[in-house]
């Protein structure tokens, strides 16, 4: 009875592909489902920002509220505050603008510049790291030593140059950023590459006469998959963390857009006499990056092939 229930379970994951494996252990990762369920969050925050913001998140309230204060505290009438008075549950910043409403407009620029950032890093790895793989030789050379040089500078120090030579302004930090991630995806694809290239499979289609185009995108990219898949969850958080660094330092997102990190730089100096107007924009930061780390270490172990084993 024991080999019998033995042998049908290994059946059943034989018939199993690998994707329903990694999705089944993912689905019990408990940390995992966390982060999903704050990226999830976050999402709906960011597509339905106007409905949820009280206020315009760049609207000056000093003559719309009469007796409005600069770097209010916040007002939460459920926890005691005045009801006559107006709530605002994060507070009113320097510019006499509700937080709450920055805040949650700001998820869609951290969001956005997670996702664009890390989908133009994945385009561009993934290409330079696929052609060093699959040719070798001196392109490969060529193409890696190049990457181990953008690889010998900081990564934020890279892109604070990187800006400061474009320019001012989200875009060019977007640009940056980019840039800075390139290495870290083409180091991925190509050593997917160099394993997967010398595999039955691939030998059998190239002696069938298939091309090196065709090869590559249906034989090899495919299963190089996984490595890219977490290392990119994981680079969403790096990149939302460096574009926070950027803005505060006044080289990313300007004035009066809502994000994160120019929250931050601009009432920086106000942590002990106006803190509520610094921990939210940070805790907004601290909570979404985290989110994407425990996402990326739960796919990380659904995706690892040695789990398939046990």
């Amino acid at each position: 009875m024991t080999t019998t229930t033995a042998e049908a379970t290994a059946t059943r994951i034989r018939a199993t592909s690998p994707w329903q494996l990694a999705l089944r252990r993912l689905l019990h990762h408990r940390s995992g489902l966390v982060g999903g369920g704050i990226i999830l969050f976050l999402i709906f925050v960011a597509i339905f920002a106007p409905v949820l913001a009280p206020y315009d998140p760049n609207a000056v309230l000093i003559d719309v509220e009469p007796g409005i204060q600069r770097r209010q505290k916040p007002c939460i009438h459920l926890l005691g505050c005045p009801p006559d008075q107006p709530q605002h549950i994060m507070g009113i910043d320097g510019n006499f603008r509700d937080v709450f409403s920055r805040v949650i407009y700001g998820t869609r620029v951290s969001l956005f510049i997670g996702f664009t950032t890390v989908s133009v890093a994945i385009v561009a790895g993934t290409i330079l790291g696929a052609v060093a793989g699959y040719v070798g030789g001196w392109v490969d050379n060529l193409i890696m030593r190049f990457m181990d040089v953008l690889l010998a500078f900081p990564s934020l120090l890279l892109a604070i140059a990187i800006v400061t030579f474009l320019g001012r302004g989200l875009q060019n930090a977007l640009l940056a950023i980019a840039i800075v991630s390139t290495p870290v995806y083409a180091r991925v694809v190509r050593a997917s590459v160099l394993s997967i290239k010398e595999r039955e499979y691939v030998q059998a289609a190239r002696a069938l006469g298939a091309s090196h185009l065709l090869i590559l995108t249906k034989h090899i990219l495919p299963n190089a998959l996984p490595p890219l898949i977490v290392q990119a969850t994981l680079g969403i958080a790096t990149a939302i963390l460096d574009a926070a660094a950027l803005s505060f330092l006044g080289l990313g997102a300007q004035p009066p857009l809502a994000e994160w990190g120019s929250m931050l730089g601009e009432e920086r100096n106000q942590v002990f006499t106006a803190p509520h107007l610094v921990f939210f924009p940070g805790l907004a930061i601290m909570i979404t990056v985290l989110a994407f780390n425990l996402l990326g270490d739960a796919l990380r172990d659904a995706l690892d092939p040695r789990l398939h084993q046990r």
